[in-house]
């Protein structure tokens, strides 16, 4: 039945209508998907299962590390889409050799290098941040640098006698 209608169609009264189906407003179409809205984020699929839900937070990540949803374009989604999805399999796989199991070493490895090279043509690179306000570096707080410094200082003052 749904590979003959039309996209924006809705069964006719008698034929799939009941509990759960809406009739569109006369003059309104349904005219995008739900996953090209954001509503959904699979054609078909369980969008709240734990894998749905950080292949979510890795697309958001990539989606931010490149400026944000709005400034990139759908061929840049869709790779952001698949680079998720690899890389959320390479996850599981590395779970899998963390509790001593088996896996496809290949197939781990070729993942990886396409990951890379997704990454690659995506722009993606870890690049610092500047951490410094009005032209002051921050000092990032470490509880060993006292004792470092400390150190280096005996150290110095050894070395000078």
């Amino acid at each position: 039945m749904l590979e003959n209608s039309p996209a924006n169609s809705v069964p006719p009264s008698g034929v799939g209508a009941g509990k759960g189906v809406v009739k569109p407003t006369p003059g309104k179409r349904r005219t995008r998907s739900r996953v090209t809205t954001g509503r959904a984020v699979f054609v078909e699929g369980d969008g709240n299962s734990r894998w749905a839900r950080r292949y979510r937070d890795l697309i958001a990540a990539h989606c931010q590390d490149l400026g944000g949803v709005d400034v990139l374009s759908a061929a840049k989604l869709s790779l952001i889409r698949r680079a998720s999805a690899i890389e959320l399999e390479l996850e599981q796989m590395e779970g899998k050799l963390s509790l001593g199991e088996q896996v496809d070493l290949d197939v781990f490895t070729r993942s990886a290098s396409h990951l890379r090279r997704l990454f690659e043509v995506l722009g993606l690179e870890r690049k610092a941040r500047d951490v410094t306000v009005d032209g002051v570096e921050i000092e990032v707080f470490s509880p060993m640098r006292a004792r470092w410094a400390e150190e280096a200082a005996r150290a110095t003052k050894e070395a000078t006698e």
